[in-house]
């Protein structure tokens, strides 16, 4: 309208034609981005369906209302401008048309630079690459992000044997620590005694300890994590018990806390000492280790027991059968149900057990009688003995063998991923027959950890399909395509600058820049292609296109950027995912915008010289007809 002095109907059909071929491409390469991730299973595969569906669905949506609605709007709403009626902007708009018109020419300047040396470019490109590799197995990684759910968990797990009353003055010293030293922080704390995570006894505990709002705690120390880290290293002076602070996980169905979920499996017929000890020296290395934290096992530990043996032999001479054995020991040392009664209209249960005087030691079984088949009672000493031992109160398997669970955490700085390995370096240093599966949160962050190079892959094959589809080439997906690690790096230094992990959320991120970057390089050589087919050389099409297509990009990029930007820096509740996705996605942005439009005209000449590809004279207007102004109101 303003350089050709044409009509808002008429201006909006030239441009149509010219940009409705470059829509559609966008449509493709950003469907096909996300279209993959929709058919991974696992739990990792439910996130990634949701991002793919809502993604795939706002993207056509927003083509169609490019293509449909947006022309209509345009036709109508926009005024005509008589000749010489336009008057120069000022305040901040003129300048940033004057800050914009600097930077378009610099970037001119840059791409014919890059065109007239073309092997220099790439050999910069490739050192890039190389840094995207080395940065990307450098890159910790994770399941998902820690989050800060406003709740932490504290156990504890008395010596075997010990009493309720033992197990209360624990949790109560752990009650106390949270109501009255960390009382800016948390707001509520309940206790139980009778089970925890590990098992069940006299001996366990748990603590339930609810923090306060978000909105009330702004300081970094008030965090979650940084609670459990003050928490753990204050009851590691209590000697009575062992006591843990732990922050539940991200989604609480799989796994009870943070951190690392292994089974360590006797896989080669270990006795049940030997075993033990081989568990006891991987605690042992792991303590030593700085780089793992509160490594415990989860499980009832081994404890005294009274072992009872009887002589069936003389038992059968008594005329005592084991059925009346076991009924009478049932009796003696735990509550036996016997009928019911009726009292003031309510049915109660009666239960039948020995007197505590009676059942303290093992030589109080002598004052216990049998019932024999002649009706005469018979005393328990005169067919069995009792004695004390040491063993397992319960016995636990994984995968059909022997195991014992144990669980862990990353120290501060470091992520779920270099724990895992820093676990499985130490269980290979076992005994032989000794060795681990991964469950949990742990089992899916390695199921999702092998599948994003193949999520990876998928999606950019699919992405080169659809292009070589569309534009009926081979050389120009290659050329869209080739711009994609300049993205990936920014995304990578963002996250590895900002001391993130590479996780579930981070791959939805690095999808995200692989389309938006793609997008940019579409833009530029979709017109480029369209002028190199009406008969101008390939260099000229290119620089035009560069030149023609870098208000668009730099606006729709920093649009998008200061779009994911609250993601990036969020704070609060789910902030560890927002972060994750934003950081990500900035990181990405900047990289495509400042140096990926650098490269693609570069990659464009290189590309369809090696391809040799020659022009087809198509019946669409040339896109790259009308003269570039300097300025643009």
């Amino acid at each position: 309208m303003v350089q050709e002095q044409l009509s808002p109907k008429d201006a909006t059909r030239k441009s149509m034609r010219q940009i409705t071929g470059a829509l559609i491409g966008i449509a493709l390469v950003l469907a096909a981005v996300f279209v993959p991730m929709a058919f991974f299973g696992g739990s990792a595969g439910v996130i990634y369906r949701q991002f793919s569906i809502t993604m795939v669905s706002a993207m056509t949506l927003s083509v169609l209302t490019a293509l449909i609605l947006t022309p209509a709007l345009c036709a109508t709403m926009l005024k005509p401008i008589p000749p010489g009626g336009h008057h120069p902007r000022r305040g901040f708009f003129a300048w940033f048309n004057r800050a914009f018109g600097a930077s378009a020419r610099g970037y001119d300047a840059g791409v014919e630079h890059g065109l007239r040396r073309p092997v220099r470019a790439l050999v910069v490109y490739g050192a890039l690459v190389a840094i995207v590799a080395f940065v990307y197995v450098r890159l910790p990684t994770s399941f998902f992000p820690d989050e800060d759910t406003g709740i932490l968990y504290g156990q504890v797990q008395a010596p075997p044997g010990a009493s309720k009353e033992r197990t209360w003055q624990s949790l109560d010293a752990m009650q106390d620590y949270f109501l009255n030293k960390e009382s800016d922080t948390v707001d509520e704390v309940l206790t139980v005694v009778g089970f925890n995570f590990a098992g069940t006894g006299q001996n366990s505990g748990l603590a339930f300890i609810k923090l306060k709002d978000w909105s009330e705690r702004k300081k970094a120390s008030q965090s979650v994590n940084a609670l459990a880290a003050r928490a753990s290293r204050y009851f590691g002076t209590i000697r009575d018990a062992m006591v843990l602070a732990f922050a539940p996980p991200p989604v609480l169905e799989l796994g009870n806390a943070t951190g690392f979920d292994m089974q360590l499996q006797n896989r080669g017929g270990l006795t049940h000492e030997e075993f033990l000890a081989a568990r006891n020296q991987l605690l042992a290395a792991a303590a030593k280790n700085p780089a793992v934290v509160a490594v415990r096992p989860n499980g009832v530990e081994d404890a005294p027991q009274i072992k009872l043996d009887i002589d069936r032999e003389k038992a059968s001479a008594l005329g005592v059968s084991i059925a009346d054995v076991n009924q009478t020991i049932a009796a003696a040392w735990a509550p036996s149900y016997v009928n019911d009664f009726i009292d003031h209209g309510r049915v109660k249960r009666v239960y039948l057990q020995g007197e505590a005087f009676a059942r303290m030691q093992p030589e109080d079984l002598g004052q216990w009688y049998v019932r024999n088949a002649k009706g005469g009672m018979v005393p328990m000493s005169a067919f069995s003995t009792a004695k004390w031992t040491y063993g397992p109160q319960k016995l636990s398997r994984f995968n059909g063998v022997p195991a014992y669970e144990i669980l862990g955490a990353p120290a501060p700085g470091r992520s779920s991923g270099e724990a895992m390995d820093i676990m499985e370096d130490l269980v290979s240093k076992l005994p032989a027959g000794v060795g681990l599966s991964w469950t949990g949160l742990s089992f899916e962050e390695k199921l999702a950890g092998a599948r994003a190079p193949m999520l990876y892959a998928l999606s950019l094959i699919v992405v080169f399909l659809c292009l070589a589809a569309l534009y009926e080439s081979w050389s120009i997906p290659v050329t869209v395509l080739l711009v994609v690690p300049i993205g990936v790096l920014g995304a990578l230094l963002a996250t590895w600058l900002r001391g993130l992990s590479n996780d579930v959320y981070f791959q939805v991120g690095l999808l995200t820049t692989i389309g938006l970057g793609a997008k940019n390089a579409v833009l530029i050589v979709e017109f480029a292609k369209a002028s190199f087919d009406h008969g101008h050389g390939l260099k000229e099409s290119v620089v035009n296109a560069a030149r023609l297509r870098f208000r668009p990009i730099v606006m729709t990029s920093l649009a998008f950027t200061f779009g994911v930007l609250p993601l990036a820096i969020a704070t609060g509740a789910g902030s560890g995912a927002q972060n994750a996705v934003g950081t990500g996605v900035v990181g990405g942005m900047i990289a495509s915008t400042l140096l990926g439009i650098m490269f693609v005209p570069v990659f464009f000449v290189v590309v369809l010289g090696l391809f040799r590809v020659k022009p087809t004279k198509l019946g669409s207007p040339d896109p790259v007809a009308v003269p570039h102004a300097a300025h643009v109101p």
